[in-house]
């Protein structure tokens, strides 16, 4: 199969990019990967995305993103890319289905995974009291007990922005110190809301009908180890993100994490047609928004590029 534009991923940087295409009449196929709609569909109401005063269901905001896109003829197909060959234009890839297509140029929308630490209880109170993002879900728990778990610089920051609308704030870090830098120690260190739980790891979580608390242990496999029960409502992951970008290793510029490198503020990669956006390059926002509009970018530059041709 051929195709003017070939876009990888969906969520809110995927499918903004096949609206834009689409009316472009680029006749964008659109692979939506493993998750289809991206890790909003893991969010239970979105409430700060533009548009919707009373909040969205992330299922359904996506629902309609994809909808909008098939109507301006966007070919969407459930599957994940898991080859590509970007040696030459135009670009190959095969499909999990054994489909091999061959694209004029290319958006990469494939996003970030949350690092989770690998309890199935992360996995049993996802959206019930489960989050990897403060900022996306932090206003549920408005005069609440939360624990963010981390001891980098993101987790400071979730901390700190959770710090202003919660209760209390714990912070749960496996190491004796914190990693992040010297200005964000000293913040959470200083802030009356915030408490630091060192050598402290997380064996479970519990509660009926959502996150009532988490099953602690405090210098797991020391003799005076020590495990407890910590009540909380919110249980928050700051220990990372992983961006889905595997199979482009070696053939596109990235940094160590894994995540794409784009040129001079513009979603263009290091090889011409190949544009890159949302949270596969984006380190810092990780936002709904911020991937709406990244994904509206790299559609027109696609657009540019066909037409300079």
């Amino acid at each position: 199969m051929k195709t003017k534009c070939l876009i990888i991923g969906s969520g809110p940087a995927g499918y903004t990019a096949a609206i834009y295409a689409g009316r472009a009449n680029l006749q964008p196929v659109e692979y939506c990967g493993m998750q289809m709609g991206g890790q909003l569909t893991q969010t239970t109401t979105v409430e700060n995305f533009p548009g919707y005063p009373e909040g969205v269901d992330g299922n359904q905001m996506m629902m309609d993103l994809y909808t909008q896109a098939q109507r301006f003829g966007a070919d969407i197909r459930m599957g994940t890319i898991v080859e590509a060959d970007l040696s030459s234009r135009p670009y190959r890839f095969k499909a999990d289905d054994g489909e091999e297509i061959e694209a004029q140029t290319v958006i990469i929308a494939t996003g970030a995974s949350a690092k989770y630490l690998g309890l199935a209880d992360e996995e049993k109170y996802n959206g019930q009291g489960v989050s990897a993002c403060a900022t996306c879900d932090g206003f549920f728990y408005r005069g609440k007990r939360v624990a963010v778990v981390g001891g980098g610089d993101t987790a400071c920051e979730e901390a700190l922005y959770l710090a202003g609308i919660c209760e209390k704030v714990y912070m749960i870090v496996r190491k004796p110190f914190l990693r992040a830098s010297d200005v964000m120690q000293r913040r959470v260190a200083e802030h009356e809301k915030i408490e630091i739980l060192f050598e402290h790891n997380t064996l479970g979580l519990y509660g009926e009908q959502g996150v009532e608390g988490a099953h602690l242990v405090k210098r797991k496999g020391e003799p005076d180890e020590e495990q407890y029960d910590l009540p909380i409502d919110g249980f928050f992951l700051a220990i990372g993100h992983k961006p889905n970008t595997e199979i482009f290793r070696g053939q596109l510029d990235m940094d160590a994490v894994g995540y794409l490198k784009t040129i001079d503020g513009t979603p263009r990669t290091s090889l011409p047609g190949v544009f890159a956006a949302g949270d596969c390059a984006d380190p810092v926002y990780r936002q709904a928004i911020v991937a709406a509009g990244s994904g509206c970018k790299a559609a027109l530059e696609a657009e540019r590029f066909l037409q300079a041709e």
